[in-house]
């Protein structure tokens, strides 16, 4: 036999194997309508349920064409499968009606689950709905998240778009190793309550080359994260990159090891921010870096408020007891669309300590801007703005 036969047979043998060990599951075979209309919650929890129950890395797939999904909730305690792929190729549509799924929480849930990933699709949250209720002060629910993962392991989100969702587009909730990458968000910008992708309680998570604009913050890190990697990210409109809100609860555990790095921020409300309420708490953020930044038109370039208490409710006349250390600024540069390009905000309890400012270079109407510091200490070199409160 030629050494061509033996490679064909080879090559045959090994596809085969691969497509063996991978098993697809449609979901239209299990009844799910590219129409836009139909309800097809069902069927995608029973191709979930198949791919679970799968002994051997299993993918689910999604052809073109929009489906419709009432709410999906995924549950991993019981799969046996370790390797559960989506692919979505088509568009995932929330009912248009808000009242649906408005009171519901989440829209589409993971929960306990490993090695999940996600490649592609649109999940659409048509929220605009509840929008305008929401500002037209009707009594309104309170709205979903799009897309949320609890307490789950080993998790890949990539080349996703969500769009218009009710509130939080994108939410990782107490999971470790989760890489987001490519994704898009994209809501407009006086929507409320929409962040773009919200991490809190997490661990090991990175967020690599995505493209976001939104009615609210970008990214926002809650408590509990740590060891956050935040990369190539171009942000707007919205509110930025925010730590915080924190310090909410009086037992509340701390941010660290947070890098934010290569950020576009283009006519945004904020630029990098970190908030926490005016209310006693052991919280902390610590161990951040902010570097290689580009500001154009940002209310807000950086941005650090420990007096964080709106409409004066719950927390007059108090001090954050959240610790904030060991921040750096590094490399910042741009325009910003007021007066003030740095503003440290910090507790009168517990000062702010350990800020470093490098080659931050902001500008007003081709003036450097201002810095305007309270409670803060640490050093800064390299700057255009003046810097005597470090």
């Amino acid at each position: 036999m030629s050494s061509l036969a033996i490679f064909s047979l080879l090559f045959i043998f090994l596809f085969h194997l691969s497509s063996a060990a991978n098993t697809m599951y449609n979901i239209q075979t299990f009844g799910a309508k590219s129409n836009g209309k139909t309800d097809s919650s069902k069927a995608f929890l029973s191709a979930w349920a198949a791919a679970c129950a799968s002994t051997s890395p299993a993918t689910i797939y999604v052809p073109r064409g929009s489906y419709l999904i009432r709410n999906a909730y995924f549950y991993g305690q019981t799969c046996k499968s370790k390797a559960i792929t989506i692919r979505i190729d088509g568009t995932l549509l929330a009912p248009s009606d808000y009242n649906v799924i408005g009171n519901d929480g989440n829209w589409i849930k993971f929960e306990k689950v490993n090695g999940v990933s996600i490649y592609g699709g649109i999940f659409d949250g048509q929220g605009d709905g509840l929008w305008d209720c929401k500002t037209s002060d009707k009594n309104c629910p309170k709205g979903t998240t799009a897309l949320a993962f609890y307490n789950s392991n080993n998790i890949i989100i990539s080349g996703v778009t969500a769009q218009n969702s009710q509130m939080f587009h994108i939410l990782v909730d107490g999971c470790k190793n989760v890489k987001l990458q490519g994704v898009k968000v994209s809501a407009p910008g006086n929507s409320p309550n929409t962040d773009g992708i919200h991490v809190q309680l997490s661990t090991e998570v990175s967020i690599m080359n995505c493209h976001i604009g939104t009615g609210d913050d970008c990214i926002s890190i809650g408590p509990g994260n740590s060891n956050l990697w935040i990369e190539g990210i171009a942000c707007g409109p919205g509110h930025g990159i925010s730590i915080g809100s924190l310090g909410w609860k009086l037992q509340e555990p701390g941010v660290q090891n947070v890098t934010v790095k290569s950020v576009t921020f283009t006519g945004t409300e904020n630029g990098v921010r970190v908030k926490t309420w005016a209310r006693p708490s052991n919280g902390f953020v610590r161990g951040v870096r902010f570097q290689h930044i580009v500001m154009t038109d940002v209310q807000n370039p950086i941005i650090i408020d420990q007096n964080y208490c709106p409409n004066h409710e719950s927390c007059p006349h108090q001090g954050s007891g959240v610790k904030i250390s060991d921040i750096t600024y590094q490399d910042i540069h741009g325009t910003s669309a007021t007066e003030v390009g740095v503003k440290f905000d910090c507790s009168k309890v517990n000062p702010c300590s350990g800020i470093t400012l490098e080659n931050v270079n902001i500008s007003y109407k081709n003036h450097p801007a201002e810095a305007s510091c309270v409670n803060a200490g640490g050093r800064a070199s390299g700057l255009e703005q003046p810097t005597s409160c470090l």
